[in-house]
């Protein structure tokens, strides 16, 4: 399931999350990629340890605490720190799967990755490529949003970015164990939460809403790991 969070940030954090990673020490990013991606991968990345970055990683963790929308369609469970790549001159990541387990670094915490983001910063018109392709049920899905937008989409997808050809493609990635680790789940319940929600607005007082919400939290209460 892959589902498109619009506004996540406003414009204006979007601006200040740029100044921050301006003012940042950037890597080569295969330091972080697994013995098969270094092959595929060529951008540059915040180190993991580097204080922009936590900052930054902080407040969009906070961010994603207050979004309902990330609330139904993710189910968060373990969040893995936010991290910060930049695409230019070239730079790709030619097709993967993400790593299924990631270790956060300098803890004990492990997180299984059942679900991959991508916050963008940089609008579409200001680089040339720099698609993040996703090949899921449906067929390729093609998404480069507008700043400020994020996408979500299952870890067991097979992804890639595009070579960005002009100007610089800046984002947040990080991934989320949910609580229900199947994706036919999770969009199961995603749907039934948004019909609710739905209904909710329009026949608020419709006396199956409670029977549905009932079903919604029963399933839940079925398919969830804590």
């Amino acid at each position: 399931m892959l589902v498109k969070i619009e506004k996540f940030f406003t414009k204006e954090q979007v601006a200040e999350a740029i100044a921050m990673l301006e003012a940042a020490e950037w890597v080569d990013g295969a330091v972080t990629a697994g013995h098969q991606a270094v092959k595929a991968k060529r951008n540059l990345q915040l180190p993991e340890d580097s204080e922009i970055g936590k900052q930054l990683g902080e407040f969009i963790l906070a961010r994603l605490g207050q979004s309902q929308e990330v609330l139904a369609a993710a189910l968060p469970n373990k969040i893995y720190p936010p991290m910060f790549n930049c695409y230019q001159g070239g730079g790709e990541f030619n097709y993967h799967v993400d790593n299924t387990i990631r270790r956060v670094a300098g803890t004990p915490v492990k997180i299984r990755t059942d679900v991959s983001m991508t916050l963008f910063f940089s609008e579409p018109e200001d680089y040339d490529g720099g698609e993040l392709v996703i090949q899921d049920t449906y067929g390729e899905q093609r998404v480069k949003f507008a700043a400020g937008d994020m996408v979500l989409y299952p870890s067991t997808s097979l992804h890639k970015v595009t070579p960005v050809t002009r100007g610089r493609r800046l984002a947040s990635f990080f991934w989320l164990q949910s609580l229900v680790r199947s994706d036919e789940q999770r969009r199961i319940l995603y749907d039934l939460d948004k019909s609710i929600q739905a209904l909710t607005i329009d026949t608020p007082d419709h006396p199956e809403l409670v029977r549905l919400a009932g079903v919604y939290h029963n399933l839940l209460r079925q398919w969830s790991e804590t």
